[in-house]
């Protein structure tokens, strides 16, 4: 793989904690929300002290960090974003994310040293539109998700080696085009252009006849309605020798808002896998299996692989529910160990006696069952029912530190989309509830 130079792999971070997991668990970048000006105002999101404390972790293991502005701004947002890019010229992110032209120039003018990206929210489906945000200033342009690996392969022969392609290669798919939704805005005066989408496309919907207001018709026949907007989740992982021989630079995962577990997953999952293609393709054919594997154990909403080969069909939407499949529950990350004891800060609830299962940064997965688990005043538990609790847990063996203890469910459990909202408290699923 010589002659093709390794792309990065950019993964999404909700907070201070997952930016440190996206970091150990194999990202080369991590992008991030501060408090304003985000597409994500429901994700908690960096104070200005944890995106300092961010980019110097990132920075000290050799990664980078991006913080996102690409809301579309309005007058009364300028001022604002201006005083915003003076903060982040003295916090040194290594570029911003942006979709509207004001909010560029207003960067181009403050903070010219820092790189311009430019959103997925810009809608860039050509070459000349990367010529003509290469001439503004712009390092790199994110791809829109409408555009087939044909297209970006012939638009990486038709701009400058220096400008790089970034595209979404797994997470959530919007039904407007590139993101530009007007469903939340409409029916709940919350812009998903300003960063605060209700996820419409998740709801479900009837057919109501004009003439007969009350009659709520299924649009398909199902007593249940159906949710026509609810598109799969993309996933690529079984084509990363495609996407990397069709010129991209920077693989991108959404999901600004998930949790630690998840991020952990993808990042580590397609960390391998690409490393695997980079060493040779049979290596990489050879492991499809355990990346099949691997990347199932996310929460999702079912697969598929969006525009990339073709326009998606029927089957790339979810026609009878709105919900997740999860495999696995999160129960927490080990903060430190001492004399074989770990310690974590729970998440879900998990009893003295359990199998667990617990991930480690380099791709290997270990059992181990709890020996006991002793609250933070020294005090013998049988369970850890309390969320966020601070516990020391002996697991019988040595854990490191960034190690993830997660538990396997029974059988693949549907949650709702709102439980994942929230990555760094338990989901409204959780047995502590």
């Amino acid at each position: 793989m010589d002659y093709i130079k390794k792309p990065e792999l950019l993964i999404p971070a909700s907070n201070l904690e997952v930016l440190k997991t996206a970091v150990i668990y194999g990202a080369d970048a991590v992008y991030i929300g501060g408090e304003m000006y985000g597409l994500r105002a429901k994700a908690k999101n960096f104070s200005k002290e944890d995106m300092i404390e961010g980019i110097k972790f990132a920075h000290e293991h050799g990664k980078k960090v991006y913080v996102t502005a690409n809301i579309t701004a309005h007058n009364r947002d300028l001022k604002g974003i201006e005083e915003y890019f003076k903060e982040l010229k003295e916090i040194k992110p290594d570029a911003i994310i942006i979709s509207d032209l004001g909010v560029f120039d207003i960067a181009s003018e403050v903070c010219p040293e820092i790189e311009r990206h430019i959103s997925t929210q810009a809608n860039s489906v050509n070459y000349r539109t990367y010529n003509f945000w290469k001439k503004l200033g712009a390092s790199r342009v994110v791809s829109a998700r409408e555009m087939s690996l044909a297209e970006i392969t012939e638009l990486r022969a038709n701009i400058p080696a220096d400008l790089e392609i970034e595209t979404f290669i797994h997470g959530a798919m919007c039904i407007a085009y590139s993101g530009r939704c007007l469903l939340s805005n409409y029916f709940t005066g919350r812009d998903a252009n300003l960063g605060a989408c209700t996820h419409a496309c998740r709801w479900k919907y009837h057919v109501v006849e004009e003439t007969r207001p009350n009659e709520f018709l299924p649009v398909f026949e199902n007593e249940r309605g159906t949710y026509i907007f609810n598109s799969k989740d993309l996933c690529m992982i079984e084509y990363v020798p495609e996407i990397v021989k069709a010129g991209i630079n920077s693989l991108k995962v959404e999901g600004r808002m998930k949790t630690a577990l998840y991020v952990a997953s993808v990042a580590r999952t397609y960390r391998r896998a690409i490393d695997d293609f980079f060493e040779s393709e049979e290596k990489y054919k050879a492991n499809l299996d355990y990346y099949r594997e691997e990347i199932a154990k996310c929460t999702y909403r079912q697969y598929t692989t969006g525009f990339f080969f073709d326009k998606p069909k029927a089957d790339a939407q979810i026609y009878d529910n709105n919900t997740y499949i999860k495999n696995y529950t999160y129960l927490g990350t080990v903060r430190s160990v001492k004399d074989g004891i770990s310690e974590l800060e729970q998440r879900n609830k998990f009893c003295v006696g359990d199998e667990l299962e617990v991930m480690k940064p380099n791709g290997d997965n270990l059992m181990v069952t709890v020996k006991s688990i002793v609250d933070e005043n020294g005090n013998q538990m049988e369970s850890c029912p309390h969320p966020q609790q601070k516990i020391f847990v002996d697991f019988g063996v040595a854990l490191e530190e960034y190690d993830i203890i997660r538990r396997k469910e029974s059988n693949d459990s549907p949650i709702n989309t709102h439980d994942l909202t929230d990555s760094g408290s338990c989901s409204s699923e959780c047995s502590c509830k």
